[in-house]
């Protein structure tokens, strides 16, 4: 903790996915006159995750995503339930499983904060229809009303322990039975289709003041041709335009399947930049993540820098302190006993 700590700066984002664990050595350095940071990886568990580390590429904060080696929960954090166990917990009611889903998003929040680092990508805003294994139990509900919900419940969490929120798959992942990670999925459905259902989340949550979000390697065959990351359609004149959101736009990670009908990694950093992502996202690919750098050298991005420089998250306790506080202890304990089985 103390390493991330001495190696944050003003000008430094640092992000981990809300599955994720622990950073086991954090430095910084200098490249190539610019101030990049690296993750010494250290095998504890069997799970690989990755930080988000932007460094400034012609003026314009670009991100080098570097796998980090997490898992076992080992470091002291809370483990969380699953999106859609809140619902169960709380037997159906709505209310009740609001006010747990802001608990524990603000514990996660909290605890992510404790030790620097900005934001999460979290939370998730697709609907489980049902249809898709990747999305699962990750979505808070089958319902898009209780999505928008509880996912805004626990954006409010979020809030309170002073991070940033990252909505995601815009505009919806629940609809495809192909996972990503592994295939191009291809979602069928019209536009009222999606407006109803996959959309709403996103209507709730970006008047609410969602600060980014996060496009879904998916096309939407009747409406657009390209997966909604490198589709201007999707993110100008349906994201920016139609729903007027401000925040910003992260790719998901450009090593999936699903990007990888786009091109190299340096085609698809620049068609999901020219489409209207403000940052992209390359993870446990290290090579990549240095080639699609060095071929934006010449980018520049003003519009997207300032929206970037907006992100960083505000306050938060060192860790000692935190494990001090009567919420946390409380909420820490709740979780527990409920992933335990105890009743609500």
């Amino acid at each position: 903790m103390a390493e991330v700590r001495a190696a944050r700066n003003g000008d430094l984002l640092l992000a981990v996915d809300q599955e994720g664990g622990r950073v086991q050595r954090f430095i910084p350095t200098t490249v190539g006159g610019f101030q990049e940071a690296l993750v010494i990886p250290t095998t504890v568990g069997g799970f690989q995750e990755a930080l988000v580390i932007p460094t400034t590429v012609g003026g314009f904060q670009e991100a080098l995503v570097i796998p980090t080696t997490v898992g076992g929960f080992e470091s002291g954090y809370t483990r969380l339930p699953a999106a859609a166990c809140y619902l169960d917990y709380c037997h159906g009611d709505l209310a009740q499983a609001k006010k747990l889903a802001q608990e524990a998003g603000w514990l996660m929040a909290a605890e992510v904060r404790a030790v620097g680092v900005d934001f999460s990508f979290a939370p998730v805003l697709d609907v489980d229809l049902g249809l898709s294994q990747v999305i699962g139990d990750r979505a808070f509900a089958r319902d898009a009303e209780a999505v928008a919900n509880l996912a805004g419940a626990f954006m409010e969490g979020m809030r309170e322990a002073g991070m940033p929120a990252v909505g995601k798959h815009f505009p919806g992942h629940g609809g495809v039975t192909a996972d990503s990670h592994l295939a191009l999925p291809v979602d069928e459905r019209a536009w009222d289709d999606l407006w109803e259902a996959d959309l709403l989340p996103y209507r709730r949550l970006i008047p609410q003041g969602l600060d980014a979000v996060m496009p879904a390697h998916v096309v939407y065959s009747r409406l657009d041709e390209h997966p909604a990351g490198f589709s201007h359609f999707w993110l100008q004149e349906v994201l920016r335009r139609r729903l007027g959101f401000q925040g910003v736009i992260f790719s998901d990670d450009l090593s999936m399947e699903g990007a990888a009908g786009i091109g190299d990694f340096a085609a698809r950093a620049r068609l999901a930049l020219a489409a209207g992502c403000d940052m992209v996202l390359v993870c446990n690919n290290p090579a990549a993540a240095a080639s699609v750098l060095e071929s934006l050298g010449d980018f520049d991005a003003p519009e997207s820098a300032g929206r970037l420089a907006k992100l960083q998250a505000q306050g938060g306790l060192p860790w000692s302190r935190l494990r001090q506080e009567t919420r946390w202890q409380q909420t820490a304990a709740l979780l527990q006993n409920l992933m335990a089985g105890e009743a609500v």
